[in-house]
């Protein structure tokens, strides 16, 4: 039988002080797993039964992380609630034995202390932290549909108070170390070179009367009256609902696990119970699907064997919008040089701004050292002209939606740039192939599709086109991953994945609204679905006239069922392009731009608008096509998997996370159901509704996207 090796360690040093270190074999971060209680219980055993031992620190053996968590993959093992609240309070009684230790005890964290790692740090005495930017703290457990299960939901509050607490918990909100020292999460934060050495002058000092955070006058009236905590109790749930619009369940027991723990011990068994309850529900179980996926992905290489290439040096093509954020997080998250090209120097001045913009706003925060922000932006330089351009490794071009433009620029690339030099295009609709027709070099063209904004926007679609070489596909996935983005690769074509999934939806929507639907209805129904802004809001935002260049392309290409309505044109005609223009379907002027809808455009449509349609039947209707659309486009094989689809549609445009994308939501509907529905559809608005051939023989061979 094979000896297990414990993943914890025991330092006795000769001033009486111990070290307790974690470091799990084989792995590159620390994370907790059930097994591990007992090997905690025996070093305890073991440290209490030694009267010599004045003082313990709990560190970690890993290089950059204390504990990044629990590890989420034992939640698959529980066949029902009960078997997950055992979970939660075996958890919850290791750290309460933590706790009620004699001799003090001290976290000293270096890297990230997320989820369970924090919850093992606030049962410790003491937290010093290292002032490193691999230093976060947090409790993220609501991002996975969950509640902090290890006592999290009782210490954090007594430690930091009510209101800092709970926004960290219903967010998943992450804090720097100076963050931290600030709030009263840690001690302590210094320089990761001493951080042993305080932790262990904490360590040598007698256990700490529990004083709770310091709080102002107002915050002590809120939090330490009966009176204050009902009213903040209550606005929380308040402003939880209208967020989550009862999509998710997670954030509502927080709370309630809050509310329970005040002046009580009862916060436990409430924490362990709902903790039991949420690792059940589908929302959850569709959440850690996702992380599952996207932990997978990151592990992927473009093409399966295929090494990238090594890129030290890039530019960017034009200084609009789309070509500052992507200098940014090519700056900013991989940490490389970028010369950016424009035709003007004002457009090379604006898209440095956006960077030092989106920079001076982190150092404002103290999320960021000014040096830092200097540092960053010394990596962007400028030029209207292709000087500097002789050694760059990879181009973004993010110039205009124009053919000959880019196979200009393509030309000029070639002659100016190294022969090795990807040409990489943000092309949100044209074909690869056409940009790459008169190229010498097309094994070196791909197409590089981020979203905008570029730094907020975690999706980038990579897209080889027949003649795309696999290091070319591999070196680019690599590059987006640097970049800070999920990257997926997707086959050529018009709309490639996300934009082609995405028009049959918006177009149905618009043809919702020419029906006589309001705005403000048609959005609030995909608002409830679990979208993050209703389509109406989003044509507004993205531009109503890049839809209306969109659409014409992708009808083309792949048939009428993509036909926009003809609303398109008469709100270009009166020069409505949305928000880019303060002039679209909502108004962008008053005291709440962006809120209300602009009531001109009925009369414009010539329509009146009169509530018909249930919500339910409205988000039927556009969901839908969308659905139809993402099994054609894995029919197609424009994308590689449904794994690759559902991350696609979540991250690119926001598809309802808890619903795990339109092909786990599909499997979960029934594609039977998903037959049947559209074939009503068919039947009254015409063959747009009709169901995919995959579908169909889906349903035949009873068969689902995951098996």
């Amino acid at each position: 039988m094979t000896e297990v090796t414990s993943a914890f360690s025991l330092e006795r040093r000769d001033d009486g002080i111990a070290v307790l270190i974690m470091d799990v074999p084989g792995e590159s971060m620390n994370t907790l797993k059930a097994e591990f209680a007992e090997q905690i219980a025996e070093q305890l055993d073991e440290i209490e039964k030694d009267n010599s031992i004045k003082g313990l620190v709990i560190a970690s053996g890993k290089p950059s992380s204390f504990v990044a968590g629990a590890d989420i993959s034992m939640l698959a093992g529980c066949e029902s609630a009960q078997d997950a609240e055992a979970l939660s309070r075996s958890g919850q009684q290791m750290f309460q034995r933590i706790e009620d230790m004699k001799i003090p005890v001290v976290a000293a964290i270096h890297g990230p202390a997320l989820g369970g790692g924090l919850e093992l740090a606030l049962c410790c005495h003491y937290r010093v932290c290292s002032l490193d930017d691999k230093t976060v703290l947090g409790l993220p457990e609501v991002q996975l549909g969950l509640l902090p299960g290890s006592g999290g939901t009782q210490r954090l509050p007594r430690l930091i108070g009510i209101q800092k607490a709970m926004t960290m918990m219903l967010t998943g909100k992450q804090l720097r170390p100076k963050q931290a020292l600030r709030d009263g999460l840690v001690d302590d934060a210094v320089p990761h070179s001493i951080l042993m050495a305080v932790a262990l002058e904490y360590a040598a000092k007698r256990k700490p009367k529990r004083e709770g955070p310091k709080l102002s006058l107002v915050n002590k009236a809120l939090e330490r009256t009966p009176f204050g905590r009902n009213f903040l109790f209550s606005q929380a749930r308040k402003q939880t609902s209208a967020r989550t619009r009862g999509n998710y369940p997670a954030p509502e027991r927080i709370i309630d696990c809050i509310e329970a723990g005040v002046g009580s011990s009862n916060g436990y068994q409430t924490e362990a119970r709902y903790f039991g309850q949420l690792v059940m529900t589908p929302e959850s179980r569709q959440l850690r699907n996702i992380f599952f996926a996207t932990t997978e992905m990151k592990k992927e290489t473009g093409v399966a064997g295929v090494k990238p290439a090594k890129i030290a040096k890039t530019a960017v093509l034009g200084g609009g919008l789309m070509g500052g954020g992507i200098a940014y997080v090519t700056a900013s998250k991989a940490g490389l040089p970028v010369r950016i090209k424009d035709i003007r120097s004002e457009g090379i001045a604006h898209a440095m701004k956006y960077s030092y913009d989106l920079l001076i706003k982190k150092v404002k925060r103290r999320f960021m050292r000014k040096s830092e922000m200097q540092k960053q932006l010394s990596l962007l330089t400028g030029t209207t002209d292709y000087s500097g351009f002789a050694d760059v490794d990879l181009v973004i071009e993010a110039v205009f939606e124009d053919l000959s433009l880019k196979q200009q620029m393509v030309a000029d690339i070639e002659q100016h740039a190294r022969q090795s030099t990807i040409f990489a295009t943000n092309t949100s609709s044209i074909p690869i192939n056409q940009i790459a027709a008169k190229a010498e070099r097309p094994e070196q063209v791909i197409g590089l599709h981020y979203f905008s904004p570029v730094d907020k926007m975690p999706l980038a679609e990579v897209i080889a086109h027949t003649g795309t070489s696999d290091e070319t596909i591999s070196t680019t996935v690599d590059f987006a991953r640097r970049q800070g983005k999920t990257p997926i690769v997707v086959k050529d074509g018009a709309g490639f994945y996300v934009n082609r999934i995405l028009a049959p939806y918006m177009n149905e929507a618009a043809c919702i609204l020419l029906a006589g639907e309001p705005i403000e209805q048609i959005d609030k129904a995909l608002l409830n679905f679990g979208f993050p802004v209703g389509p109406m809001k989003l044509l507004d935002e993205v531009g109503i006239d890049i839809g209306a260049k969109i659409s014409p392309i992708l009808e083309k290409e792949l048939g009428e069922r993509f036909r926009a309505p003809e609303a398109f044109e008469k709100l270009l005609a009166d020069d409505r392009k949305g928000k880019k223009n303060k002039k679209g379907l909502y108004l962008y002027s008053g005291r709440k731009p962006g809120k209300d809808v602009d009531d001109s455009v009925y009369s414009l449509l010539g329509i009146s608008p009169a509530q018909k349609f249930s919500h339910d039947q409205i988000a039927e209707r556009c969901l839908l096509l969308m659905l139809n659309e993402a099994a054609m486009c894995l029919a197609e094989e424009v994308i590689r998997s449904p794994r690759d689809g559902d991350i696609g549609a979540i991250f690119g445009i926001g598809f309802p996370p808890f619903l795990g994308g339109p092909f786990r939501y599909m499997d979960s509907l029934g594609i039977k159901h998903v037959v049947a529905r559209l074939e009503h559809y068919q039947g009254l608005y015409g063959d747009k509704f009709a169901p995919a051939k995959v579908l169909k023989e889906m349903v035949e061979q009873d068969k689902t996207f995951y098996s």
